[in-house]
């Protein structure tokens, strides 16, 4: 029998090891748009579902990996995991709408607008995720809900004002659009998995729908730009590369054994760093101007989100 300080210890050392894990997987996720800025600026003929592809294509190996790994433990264990007909409907449906879709979305949508300003739509998802919710379920947001989507939505209205008086393009409104429905597409997709990974686990739910999204980009490019050879300069494919090992693959998983181990509601808390991280990465790396107003939507932003997050978890 184990002495009950050697338990608290060990404990202990999972709740660090599992903040450290979201801690790496946010900033994994962060980098991306500072990764898309970069390859954007180096080739302005590529486009998003050129980029996305490249990405996909270096991150699909590792999911296929790991989805043979999983069905093979699967059939190795007495426990019956096999698939239900719902399931593989559901994971394809997820797979396309919050890997590919949003993705490519969100890819569009920072070919217009700054990487600083594309991170914090992105990071309103769970408001949208408490009024999807809310709608479905047909019940009434309360008023803690209502004071922190009333900051979430007034810090992304300063930030988003500031963002248009610092800049003269037309496309501010488009890019932002963009995001926003990738945010909105990711809240769906955040609804729906919840109810498959209760059912099939968080790991094989990954590489099963990351993989089918793999699969849907490459169809998409084809179609699109039809199987000729590319011809992008070498540190596009570079980018690529950084991208989808170390903002898509490792982020992925380390997210999922981080909320393991500490929680889904802790370690929402601690993937609040990331837009925090963009706006830094952005301001050293890509020359994003940096001002007071920014930074104050950017607190409201945060702590709205963290209150509807922690309200909910």
């Amino acid at each position: 029998m184990p002495h009950p300080s050697s338990t608290t210890s060990q404990n202990h050392r999972q709740v660090i090891i599992g903040c450290v894990f979201v801690l790496l997987a946010a900033f994994g996720f962060s980098a991306k748009s500072i990764l898309v800025k970069l390859a954007y600026e180096v080739s302005h003929q590529l486009d998003a579902i050129t980029l996305l592809l490249l990405r996909m294509a270096v991150s699909l190996p590792f999911f296929l990996v790991v989805a043979l790994w999983s069905a093979r433990q699967s059939s190795q264990t007495a426990t019956d995991m096999s698939l239900h007909r719902q399931d593989k409907l559901m994971i394809l449906g997820l797979g396309v709408m919050g890997y590919y879709l949003s993705s490519l979305l969100d890819f569009e949508g920072l070919a217009y607008i700054s990487a600083g300003l594309e991170r914090l739509i992105l990071f309103l998802y769970p408001t949208f995720v408490v009024l999807l919710t809310a709608g479905l379920q047909r019940r009434a947001i309360n008023r803690h809900q209502a004071f922190a989507l009333l900051l979430s939505y007034g810090g992304m209205i300063l930030v988003f004002v500031d963002n248009l008086m610092a800049t003269v393009s037309t496309n501010l409104f488009l890019g932002s659009l963009f995001v926003a429905c990738s945010a909105l597409t990711f809240s769906i997709f955040m609804i729906g998995s919840g109810v498959v990974i209760k059912r099939v686990g968080s790991i094989r739910f990954t590489a099963y729908s990351m993989t089918v999204a793999c699969l849907v980009t490459g169809f998409h490019f084809l179609v699109l730009h039809g199987a000729y050879p590319l011809n992008l300069p070498l540190r596009v494919y570079g980018l690529a590369v950084i991208m989808a090992v170390f903002s898509t693959v490792l982020p992925a998983f380390l997210m999922n054994a981080g909320i393991q181990r500490i929680g889904a509601g802790s370690a929402s808390i601690i993937s609040s760093a990331g837009p925090i991280v963009t706006l830094a990465l952005a301001f050293f790396l890509l020359d994003e101007p940096l001002t007071i107003t920014q930074l104050a939507g950017t607190v409201l932003i945060l702590i709205g989100v963290y209150a509807v997050t922690r309200r909910k978890s």
